[in-house]
């Protein structure tokens, strides 16, 4: 069962009564219809309910070999046509984070309700509304180009917002098992802050989580010398954690930063210390560090306070970088020509299932619709800008394999 599964359970009430309201007025855009359907569809990770197969239908009717990859509890799609080079790649992900409490909502967030020129929806930006650009690009691209150059490929899963285990990773080691080479990839990530395609993505930092346990021994609090409290003995070495400097980061990415997510300890009664604390926490680095060099920083500050502690580190997530800029360069000028304005080049943000991709060689660039209210309640996004990227998109295609 998904770590989300039981959001869908709240009040089941509120959410029969709002999803009994009628729709807004229909909008005609292909990209805001498709947008629609998929936002409709209730896939919080890892699950995909659907969504893929109706992209895989569209896909097939206009000349894609598409193939479902499951791993585990993932959906996964690899579609593809051609068979030339250069191979370009659109990656998304149909899973969603969970809507949160339906009663919060403006409109249901499973309806793709439109008001004054916003589509709402959980999913809106990120990124059914991104894969709904991707398609209908595709769509339009093959229509007047039907005897294109090049290849155009289709990287979908449901496994981004969880583990991202059994999702793109997945993916790409089975097409490098099959030599398939991805020369250049648009990831379609809510990248850009104010307009359309004002920012741009060509790397994103590193991230790398923990669980830290520190020992104590419980006790009362009126005799504090025969116990020995966590939530006072870690409060030195959590102080220098937060004021650590870790690196100065380079021209292209940040320095690194470390945050503490959750603190939990105590056995609820008021009259007692408890025998142990747990923190959670996170890094984002940059390349100007490593995961291990990290590890081997924390580890040595904790036995620095000799403490009793134990540490369980998650999986890195490693940064990534497309150094080669003349992919990026075409898709700022597709921006310019199409939305009438820069696109800025940077990598900050959180993680994206790009730095999977970037590991075959590819020429990773993330592009996508304005993300100010990603995992928010009442997430939405301008139904002008879905027809903006969809115009974007095919005129990267056009650049790229005419």
């Amino acid at each position: 069962m998904s770590q989300y599964s039981s959001v869908l359970n709240e009040d089941k009430g509120v959410k029969e009564a709002m999803l009994a309201r009628p729709l807004k007025t229909r909008a005609r855009s292909a990209t805001i219809d498709l947008a629609r359907d998929l936002i409709r569809i209730e896939s919080i990770t890892p699950n995909d309910y659907g969504c893929q197969a109706l992209l895989k239908k569209r896909l097939e009717n206009i000349g894609f070999e598409c193939e479902t990859m499951k791993f585990e509890d993932v959906t996964n799609l690899w579609a593809v046509r051609g068979k030339q080079k250069p191979l370009l790649v659109f990656a998304g992900h149909t899973d969603v984070v969970p809507p949160g409490p339906f009663k919060k909502w403006k409109y249901p967030p499973y309806n793709g309700v439109i008001e004054e020129g916003m589509l709402y929806g959980r999913g809106a930006a990120d990124m059914k509304g991104g894969i709904a650009c991707f398609i209908v690009a595709c769509e339009r691209f093959v229509t007047k180009h039907p005897e294109h150059g090049g290849s155009i490929g289709i990287i979908l899963t449901s496994d981004e917002e969880g583990p991202a285990k059994h999702g793109t990773k997945k993916v790409i080691a089975e097409l490098v098992k099959r030599r398939v080479k991805i020369d250049l990839c648009v990831v379609g990530e809510p990248t850009s802050t104010a307009l359309c395609g004002d920012t741009i993505k060509v790397g994103r930092r590193g991230s790398l989580g923990g669980e830290l346990t520190i020992l104590g021994k419980q006790g009362h609090v009126a005799y504090p010398h025969l116990a020995s409290n966590p939530l006072h003995t870690s409060l030195g070495a959590l102080q220098a954690l937060v004021e650590m400097k870790w690196d100065n980061g380079n021209a292209r990415f940040p320095p690194t930063t470390f945050q503490i997510s959750n603190i939990n300890g105590g056995t609820g009664a008021r009259n007692v210390t408890p025998g142990h604390k747990t923190v959670h926490f996170n890094f984002r680095y940059s390349p100007e560090t490593n995961d291990v060099e990290i590890k081997e920083k924390v580890e040595s500050l904790l036995k620095e306070y000799e403490l009793d502690f134990e540490l369980v580190w998650d999986e890195p997530a490693y940064p990534y970088e497309t150094i080669n800029r003349e992919f990026a360069t075409a898709i700022q000028a597709s921006v310019r020509d199409i939305a009438g304005h820069d696109a800025k080049i940077c990598t900050s943000g959180g993680t994206s299932d790009g730095r999977f991709i970037a590991t075959t060689g590819a020429q990773v660039v993330e592009l996508g619709l304005v993300n100010a209210t990603i995992h928010q309640i009442d997430e939405c996004v301008s139904t002008a800008d879905l027809d903006i990227l969809t115009d974007i998109f095919e005129d990267i295609l056009r650049r790229t394999l005419c």
